[in-house]
């Protein structure tokens, strides 16, 4: 697997639009152990066509199409690796805000926009899956310098707007567990 030429592809498909690598993969650069080689992507982009008119190294099947229209995620295979890759279109709110604050890194000799740590353990927390609250668990752990207050505040927003008071506790609870505390 070549998640470089992957992700080479992907910039040069995306190129002049906002973007940013999250999931598993900036996972693993912030310091999860997990072995992956699937790639998830947000965009910025008006529309599934618009994203789908770029992607000519990709293949995207017209169910994908479909799913993209109703749920905002794309699931294509980068056709020279086989990699599968997870197209999101950013949404306003959260995602906007996540674009806002995304770095450049070098991800497999590419250098990409990636998901803050912080904002990606909020996004870990949220997805709440096994591997998920592990992955952030490995973040908190790894990541010398984290703005927990950030951190903090966007899941007890996060917490009243979705009527749960779970999130900042499974934040609380890692922090608690780990050098932090």
């Amino acid at each position: 697997m070549k998640p470089g030429e992957t992700l080479a592809a992907i910039s040069k498909s995306l190129e002049g639009l906002e973007w940013y690598v999250f999931g598993a993969q900036a996972a693993v650069f912030y310091g999860s152990s997990r072995a992956t080689f699937d790639i998830d992507i947000t965009v910025a982009v008006k529309s599934v066509d618009d994203l789908v008119d770029r992607l000519a190294d990709f293949e995207v099947s017209a169910e994908a199409m479909d799913l993209a229209r109703v749920a905002r995620a794309l699931p294509s295979v980068h056709k020279s690796t086989g990699i599968s890759v997870d197209f999101v279109i950013a949404g306003p709110g959260l995602e906007a805000e996540f674009l806002s604050r995304c770095k450049l890194v070098d991800l497999g000799g590419v250098s990409v926009p990636i998901i803050s740590p912080e904002d990606l353990i909020v996004s870990k927390i949220l997805a709440g899956r096994a591997h998920d609250i592990q992955d952030a668990r490995a973040i908190v752990e790894g990541v010398e310098t984290l703005d927990t207050d950030r951190i903090r505040n966007l899941l007890r927003m996060l917490d009243e707007a979705l009527g749960q008071s779970d999130l900042l506790a499974a934040f609380e609870a890692m922090v608690s567990a780990t050098k932090m505390g």
